[in-house]
């Protein structure tokens, strides 16, 4: 069988990393990246990459919502409807 897997990596630079991680958790980290066919560094920089991913879609989205004008709601005023607050 022939492993058709591409990686696209113009100009890639890889930083060699140690880290110091209890047998428990090593054992986790062996299995999990056993399952999903990948070394435990490819495993671990998955990882990490998707948590910075997240991170930077959260950071974006508070931006995003921080910048929108404030929607006062008054207590005589009926409330405003999902779609408007959510600009649906």
């Amino acid at each position: 069988m022939v492993d058709t897997k591409i990686v696209n990596c113009y100009y890639c630079v890889m930083k060699n990393l140690t880290i110091t991680i209890d047998e428990k958790l090593a054992r986790w980290v062996r299995v999990s990246a056993a399952e999903q066919d990948m070394s435990m560094s490819r495993y671990i920089a998955d990882l990490l990459h998707r948590r910075m991913m997240n991170a930077q879609e959260y950071e974006s989205a508070m931006k995003s919502n921080l910048s929108r004008e404030p929607m006062l709601i008054s207590s005589r005023k009926p409330y405003p409807k999902r779609s408007e607050i959510h600009d649906r």
